[in-house]
C-alpha cells in the first residue's frame, strides 16, 4: 500500500512539472524586472549561437555534397545577321520660302484695303490701292499724245512709201511716235505701283497699315505679310563628318515635339558649303503641312539614316570589357556538353556604329556563335561555365 502511494504522488509532480508553461518575452517586458530580462536575453543569445553553429555545419555539408559549386552560372545568346540602320539625330526649324513682308513701290496715301488677316488669296490679287497723285490723268493725257502721234507717223509713212515727202520728216514722225509709246508704257508701269497684288498665292498673316495711312518705299513700311504653307521645309546643319552618307533622297523621321506628330520624309536638298565657323553643311527636308498645323519657326528633331547593313552582327554594350591594350572583347563558349556545361573562350573583337543600348560588331564574331550574356564579367578564358537560359 505504501508502495502505491509513492508511485501516485511521483506521477502527481511529474505531472505539475509537466503543465508549467514558459514565460513568453511579451510576459516578461511588462514586469518590468530587469534581472529577469537580462536572464531571457543570455536564454536567447545562448539559442542564436546554437542555431548559428547548426546552420554553418548544415552549408558545409551541402557545399561538400554539391559537385558545381565551384562552375560559374552564365545565361547566353546565339547572335545571327539582322538589319541594321543608324541614325544620327538633329534639331532644326520649319520654314517656308513663300513667307514674304510686302511693301509698297511708291508713295501715297493708301487709298483701300481690299483683304484681312487670315484671308486665302490667289497669286496676282489686288490686295490695296495707293493714290496716285493723278498720276491717271497724266496717263490719259500721254495716251492722247500718242495717238496722236500715231496717226502722223502712219501718214507720214503712207506717203514716204510713195516716194512723196523727205525722208527727214518721215523719221521725225517715227521718233515723235516711238518717244510718246515709250513714255506711255513707262507710265503705266509707275501707275501699276500704285497696285499692291499678291506675290503668290498663300494667306494673308498681317495687315499692318489701315487705310488712309501715308506710306512710303522702305524699311519699316511694310503692308502686309503674306504665307504659303504648302511648301515648307526643314532646315538644318549635319557636321561634315556625315557628308559622304548624308546624300539626297536620303530617308528622313521628322518628330514635332509640340504636336506629338511623326512623319517620314526625304532630304531634298544637299549644300555644296561647308562653313568654316562650325564645320558643317545645309540640308533642306521636305515637310508634309499635316493638315495646316505645320508652322513656320516650329521645332522639330530629326533622325537621319547615314548607314545600313543588312547583316550585321548586333551585340549589347554591357558586355563588352577592354584590356590593357585598349582591345575590346567578350566571351563565347565551345564545347558544350549535355549537361549544358561548356568552356568559357576570350574573342578579341571589333565595333562600329551604336544603336541604342546594341553596337555592330565588323570583325571575329561570326553568325551562329553563342555569347555570354549574364555572368560575362565574371568568368575566365578556359574556364568551365555552366548554361542555365531558361
Amino acid at each position: 500500500m505504501k508502495k502505491i502511494y509513492t508511485l501516485v504522488l511521483t506521477a502527481l509532480i511529474l505531472a505539475s512539472c509537466g503543465d508549467k508553461k514558459e514565460v513568453s518575452v511579451e510576459d516578461i517586458l511588462a514586469t518590468n524586472d530587469v534581472e529577469k530580462l537580462k536572464s531571457k536575453k543570455a536564454e536567447l543569445d545562448t539559442k542564436q549561437q546554437e542555431l548559428a553553429t547548426q546552420l554553418e555545419k548544415i552549408n558545409d555539408k551541402l557545399d561538400n555534397l554539391n559537385e558545381d559549386k565551384n562552375i560559374p552560372l552564365i545565361t547566353t545568346l546565339k547572335v545571327k545577321e539582322e538589319v541594321f540602320t543608324h541614325f544620327i539625330e538633329l534639331q532644326g526649324n520649319v520654314q517656308t520660302k513663300q513667307n514674304v513682308l510686302i511693301y509698297p513701290e511708291m508713295p501715297g496715301i493708301l487709298e483701300s484695303v481690299f483683304v484681312k488677316e487670315g484671308q486665302r488669296v490667289s497669286k496676282g490679287q489686288v490686295l490695296a490701292k495707293i493714290d496716285d497723285g493723278g498720276m491717271s490723268s497724266q496717263l490719259a493725257q500721254l495716251e492722247t499724245n500718242a495717238e496722236l502721234a500715231k496717226t502722223t507717223y502712219e501718214r507720214q509713212k503712207r506717203l514716204w512709201d510713195q516716194k512723196i515727202g523727205s525722208e527727214i520728216q518721215f523719221l521725225q514722225a517715227k521718233t515723235a511716235y516711238e518717244s510718246q509709246k515709250n513714255a506711255v508704257k513707262q507710265l503705266k508701269s509707275q501707275l501699276g505701283k500704285s497696285t499692291i497684288r499678291a506675290p503668290f498665292s498663300g494667306i494673308i498673316d498681317d495687315v499692318f497699315k489701315e487705310r488712309g495711312t501715308v506710306v512710303a518705299p522702305g524699311q519699316g513700311s511694310e503692308i502686309f505679310r503674306i504665307v504659303n504653307l504648302s511648301n515648307m521645309y526643314i532646315e538644318t546643319e549635319v557636321p561634315e563628318t556625315y557628308i559622304g552618307s548624308i546624300t539626297k533622297n536620303k530617308d528622313v523621321e521628322i518628330n514635332f515635339p509640340v504636336l506629338g506628330e511623326t512623319v517620314d520624309s526625304k532630304v531634298r536638298q544637299v549644300g555644296n558649303f561647308i562653313n568654316p565657323n562650325n564645320r558643317s553643311f545645309k540640308i533642306e527636308i521636305g515637310v508634309p503641312n499635316l493638315k495646316g498645323k505645320v508652322k513656320p519657326n516650329l521645332t522639330a528633331r530629326l533622325k537621319l539614316n547615314d548607314y545600313t547593313n543588312p547583316n550585321a552582327i548586333l551585340i549589347p554594350q554591357s558586355i563588352i570589357s577592354e584590356n590593357a591594350k585598349g582591345e575590346q572583347f567578350i566571351y563565347i563558349i565551345k564545347d558544350r556538353k549535355e549537361n549544358n556545361e561548356a568552356v568559357a573562350e576570350r574573342l578579341i573583337i571589333e565595333t562600329g556604329k551604336t544603336q541604342g543600348n546594341f553596337i555592330e560588331v565588323l570583325k571575329n564574331l561570326p553568325s551562329g556563335s553563342e555569347i555570354i550574356m549574364e555572368g560575362a564579367r565574371s568568368v575566365n578564358n578556359g574556364q568551365v561555365v555552366k548554361v542555365i537560359n531558361k
